[in-house]
């Protein structure tokens, strides 16, 4: 009954590996080093796993001193294996030797005390930038380092190999990619990083042939072969000390191999290299290089690359596993070959891991599907927007104060037909004081919690007021209650959906705005005030997401028929004052093309006019203020 200590256990091969381990010896018992952050999700992974029970969650860290455990109550360890590191090539130094060097000697201590035997599962990276055959054999052939991943992974094997009274052995996966039965991958890495871009390719017609420059050398293994050779491999002469295990691909391929492999997944040209790595390599490395460098990492910023993976894009070392073949082989576990299972990972990639994949629209609609929060959502424009994103397919929330309101609202928007040929969304209330910014997080966690995500925010909400600022010296708070409503309420939201959205790598967020940022006119500085600082922040923060795809629309809207301007006896019969439809179809254009401004015609006028002719409009505007007085509601007057 072999007892196995295992770090790592929730980390994609280390939860596979317990779950062989449960498979193959019904006898084993496994005590799991887990980190508390990762306490809950190894609990729901073993609930749904054959054999949970002979499995002992250890709560610790590989970066706190004894593991953070209590070694002495752990006893009779048969084997430790070591698969807990960083393996995030763009993390920092510190924290990849932390993790994975100083780590490592703590679990090497562990197991000397254990008397234990310790499969250290290190990585091609040891080999650094070895050029030529690297066997199971070698290991400092004084090579250099391209990253500091590549360093620490040398180094803990170091510690292995010269820690006193260790009896060890040492597995060296080369790049591991997903799994080759069904393609699942737990994340984007290595390879993967490089999957948007070869999407691209899948637009052309896959009957061509595309030249391509030798990019060099590239060794991979699916994730499920790593595990079925570790758990092989972990009674192989169990009185053996020393042996080092290569997990790779015995057929060396190029880059351009690697795609031809996938691009039948994507229905994509095969590809021929005509320009040889020998020329190809040196301009690589140029380009990593002063002045370069600064723009090759800001590019591969942009589109999702860490710039470290560039510096290791190709492989010079000609990785073997001869004898590791031939000691598996009697085991019967060969390597899948690439070119079957090329076309899995691909799939996999596009249905769950491609960051676009959330930005990717339904060939019957835009809207289809798309998840749509409406503050103010209950009446007026708000409402119409509900209404004409449901007819296209949309799943609208909408947002308001009052529940009597919100009912009618719902029973009315879920009666809206849709498009031809478009399936109805649907509508679900949510009432919320968006100034109170406890409601406004409770809200946020209850609609994810619900629906999983948001595509769209339209922050329609809205207060106003007219007053001139001379009879508004002694009411600070109109200020206050504007601001709160129209700046904080709409940022707030923000604040909350922006993390979500960005990591969705998708989200939009509309602003309805007012003709009044354009052009100030009197007796709305509170509401223009509140409006343009609205659009401040969303321009600037728009500047900081563009990369991760979230982007802000400021539709400037003229006076509309709402029950806002009602109080005001001067906009009786205004000219130009829009319907609530007019204006939802500019709020829905601004969800449908993403501009970052919508102007109304009057505003853009009046926009070049303050720009242009800033005394003239100033004077214009001034005759306006002279001519039109303050309403009675300003006066606190009710209209008879």
């Amino acid at each position: 009954m072999p007892n196995y200590f295992i770090t790592g256990g929730s980390g994609f091969i280390g939860r596979r590996v317990i779950e062989r381990i449960l498979t193959v010896d019904s006898t084993a018992t496994i005590h799991a080093l887990v980190r508390e952050a990762s306490q809950s999700r190894f609990t729901e992974m073993l609930a749904d796993l054959p054999g949970s029970d002979r499995v002992t969650l250890v709560v610790g860290d590989l970066t706190a001193p004894g593991l953070g455990i209590d070694a002495t109550s752990i006893t009779d360890i048969d084997h430790v294996v070591h698969l807990g590191a960083i393996y995030d090539m763009a993390a920092d130094a510190d924290s990849q030797h932390a993790a994975n060097v100083e780590g490592t000697s703590r679990v090497a201590d562990f197991a000397v005390a254990h008397d234990a035997l310790c499969h250290h599962i290190s990585s091609i990276a040891v080999a650094g930038d070895h050029r030529g055959v690297y066997t199971e054999d070698d290991f400092d052939t004084c090579q250099g380092f391209p990253s500091p991943y590549h360093r620490t992974k040398f180094e803990a094997e170091r510690v292995i190999r010269e820690r006193e009274g260790l009896r060890w052995r040492v597995f060296r996966p080369s790049v591991v990619v997903g799994d080759s039965r069904t393609g699942e991958m737990d994340k984007i890495d290595g390879p993967y990083y490089f999957f948007g871009q070869l999407a691209l390719l899948g637009r052309l017609p896959s009957a061509l042939r595309l030249p391509m420059p030798d990019l060099g050398m590239i060794n991979m293994v699916p994730v499920d072969y790593v595990v079925n050779a570790i758990v092989a491999l972990l009674d192989v002469e169990p009185d053996r000390s020393g042996l080092v295990f290569h997990l790779s691909d015995p057929q060396r391929r190029t880059i351009t191999d690697m795609y031809n492999a996938i691009a039948p997944g994507l229905n994509a040209p095969k590809g021929f290299n005509v320009i040889p790595n020998r020329f190809v390599e040196p301009a690589i490395a140029l380009s990593g290089v002063g002045p370069l460098r600064v723009g090759r990492d800001l590019v591969a910023a942009q589109q999702g690359i860490p710039p470290a993976i560039l510096d290791t894009m190709s492989l010079p070392v000609d990785f073997r596993s001869e004898h590791t073949a031939s000691v598996l082989h009697e085991h019967g576990i060969c390597q899948p070959d690439l070119d079957d299972y090329g076309p899995r990972l691909w799939r996999y990639w596009a249905k769950n891991l491609d960051p676009r994949r959330n930005r990717r629209t339904d060939p019957r609609g835009p809207l289809v599907g798309k998840n749509v929060l409406i503050t103010g959502g209950s009446t007026g424009i708000g409402k119409s927007t509900a209404r004409m994103c449901v007819a296209r397919g949309a799943n609208v929330f909408i947002v308001a104060r009052g529940a009597d309101e919100l009912d009618s609202a719902v029973a009315e928007l879920n009666a809206t037909a849709s498009k031809k040929g478009i399936p109805p969304g649907r509508v679900v209330a949510y009432q919320c004081d968006i100034t109170d910014s406890e409601a406004v997080n409770a809200l946020v966690k209850t609609i994810l919690a619900e629906h999983d995500h948001v595509d769209v925010l339209v922050n329609n909400a809205g207060r106003s007021i007219r007053r001139a600022t001379l009879n508004s010296v002694d009411r600070l708070h109109d200020y206050q209650r504007v601001m709160a409503v129209n700046y904080f309420g709409a940022v707030n939201l923000i604040l909350e959906l922006l993390p979500h959205m960005v990591a969705r790598q998708s989200g939009h967020i509309v602003n309805v705005t007012s003709i009044a940022v354009q052009s100030r006119g009197p007796r709305f500085g509170a509401y223009a005030a509140s409006k343009a600082a609205l659009e401040a922040f969303s321009d600037v923060t728009g500047t900081e997401t563009l990369s991760d795809h979230v982007s802000f629309t400021n539709v400037r809207l003229p006076l509309v028929q709402t029950r806002m301007i009602a109080p005001t006896e001067a906009y009786d019969n205004q000219p130009g004052t829009w319907n609530v439809d007019k204006a939802a179809s500019r709020v829905l254009d601004g969800i449908l093309r993403r501009p970052q401004h919508i102007n109304s015609t009057l505003g853009t006028i009046a926009e070049i006019g303050r720009r242009l002719t800033p005394a003239l409009t100033t004077r214009v505007l001034h005759q306006e203020y002279l001519m039109f007085g303050e309403s009675d509601a300003a006066l606190g007057k009710s209209r008879s």
